[in-house]
């Protein structure tokens, strides 16, 4: 679950993290507002950040800087409605709904600083760099020796002298090299008491006048983590989520949307992948990852099937069951009731191997529905790749 980054703020900040004064708005006049609140406490330039799950907001105008009230007003009210587009929303953008206003510094250096966790390792990974800013992802491609990495192990934490050894890394000094330890540290127990998947800060700056801050915060968190923060979870902006993707957590689906063209229903995460695969390998590219679990019912499978075809760009759909905790003939039959139910006009493939698999098999062709069955993975292959160019 991603959080906005007046979210994040408040969340680092409850961990002493060094930011920016700033408050969020969701109109013109309380972005002036914020402003005018801001300038009485001595502010005299503001930058105002649309408040989108995605990044490269600098790059597509969603990050603008003005001197006056009159400006904050003007840039809020441009930005607020405007369909953001960045590198990471794709070319149909995403509508910004809430700004961000913060009182702007005169930035002397910028720096990187994220913690992910390294499951090669199963340690959490804070990386730092010199190189912060809108170029980090080329920085990350081009130069990733300009990203040093400081591993922590789980059972201590992250320890005094790692905090110290990242801030003299970036090349601070003295008071600054002490302010930026409390920052790192700050950042880390923030990650690790909200069960995060990945924080980043970007940049963190050093100001002419000394001062060590975050100036942004992205904060992800582990869904499956959420049960044990009811405060966090409460934080979801579900406007900030496809669709299709809120529908299906509706009825305890596993689904991403892809921008695929063949729709795959499947049980199981490691076979949903392997099922993206042969779609790939038939000439399509895959609509979906739909994981319906390992005890998939006839209700299940129809709401499974109305989310895909609620996608326009698929084309045919693959269902790929492996009965194990639940029998094929079972799966076959939910697949039949729904199939009919949400009236299946386009191209179904229906694989299923696994327990009581010939029963199944005969369940589909029995049903009298314009559905194929297939039996292997390349067999499934062959009749995606036929479904494709009918």
């Amino acid at each position: 679950m991603k959080l906005h980054e007046y979210q994040a703020r408040a969340l680092l900040d409850s961990y002493g993290v060094a930011q920016l004064r700033g408050e969020e708005a969701v109109t013109a006049d309380e972005a002036t507002e914020v402003a005018r609140r801001l300038a009485a406490d001595g502010a005299r330039r503001f930058v105002v950040k649309a408040q989108v799950h995605a990044g490269g907001r600098g790059k597509g105008g969603g990050v603008r800087l003005t001197d006056s009230l009159d400006g904050v007003r003007r840039v809020a009210q441009q930005m607020l409605g405007m369909n953001l587009v960045t590198h990471q929303t794709g070319p149909g953008g995403v509508p910004v709904r809430k700004v961000l206003v913060v009182e702007a510094v005169d930035i002397a250096k910028e720096y990187y600083v994220g913690i992910t966790l390294d499951r090669s390792r199963s340690m959490n990974v804070l990386m730092a760099s010199t190189e912060g800013g809108v170029e980090i992802e080329k920085v990350a491609a081009e130069t990733p020796e300009k990203i040093r990495k400081t591993w922590v192990d789980p059972g201590t934490g992250l320890l005094p002298f790692q905090a110290r050894a990242v801030a003299f890394n970036l090349g601070f000094r003295g008071r600054q090299a002490r302010a930026a330890a409390r920052l790192v540290t700050g950042m880390y127990d923030a990650f690790t008491a909200c069960d995060a998947s990945l924080a980043e800060i970007n940049p963190l700056v050093l100001t002419r006048q000394g001062q060590v801050l975050a100036l942004d915060a992205k904060l992800t968190l582990d869904d499956n983590a959420l049960f044990r923060h009811p405060k966090l979870a409460a934080m979801r902006d579900p406007t900030e989520d496809d669709p299709l993707e809120v529908a299906a957590s509706g009825h305890n689906l596993n689904y991403v949307k892809l921008d695929g063209n063949v729709g795959c229903m499947v049980n199981g995460a490691g076979l949903a992948m392997a099922t993206m695969d042969i779609i790939k390998l038939s000439g399509g590219n895959p609509a979906n990852f739909l994981d319906v679990g390992g005890t998939a019912s006839a209700a299940t499978v129809e709401a499974g099937f109305r989310i895909l075809l609620s996608d326009r760009n698929v084309r045919a759909v693959l269902v790929n069951i492996f009965g194990g905790i639940v029998r094929c003939d079972r799966v076959a039959r939910g697949v039949v009731e729904a199939a009919r139910n949400v009236g299946m006009s386009l191209p179904l493939i229906v694989r299923l191997q696994g327990t009581n698999a010939a029963e199944g098999r005969r369940v589909l062709e029995e049903s009298g529905l314009a559905l194929v069955a297939a039996t292997h993975f390349a067999d499934a292959s062959k009749k995606v790749r036929r479904a494709l160019a009918s």
